[in-house]
């Protein structure tokens, strides 16, 4: 897989709750660094999401927010 984003980790995926129309999945890509996702029902069915196995998270955003009490 060839993509523009520079962003690429590989990891496990920990967790996937699916809902009617989005799913919630938590991809480990280091220990104790955890990436949460929503994605559509579809798109995770369709990429056979399931604890424990191998996934990729990329990431590429036109703008990252950090924000502070």
């Amino acid at each position: 897989m060839k993509l523009s984003a520079r962003n690429d980790f590989a990891g496990t995926v920990k967790t996937v709750t699916r809902g009617p129309v989005s799913t919630d999945v938590t991809v480990t890509i280091a220990p104790g660094i955890d990436v949460a996702a929503v994605i559509s029902t579809a798109s995770a069915d369709r990429l056979g999401l399931a604890a424990g196995k191998a996934a990729h998270v990329v990431i590429k955003a036109s703008s990252v927010m950090i924000g502070v009490d």
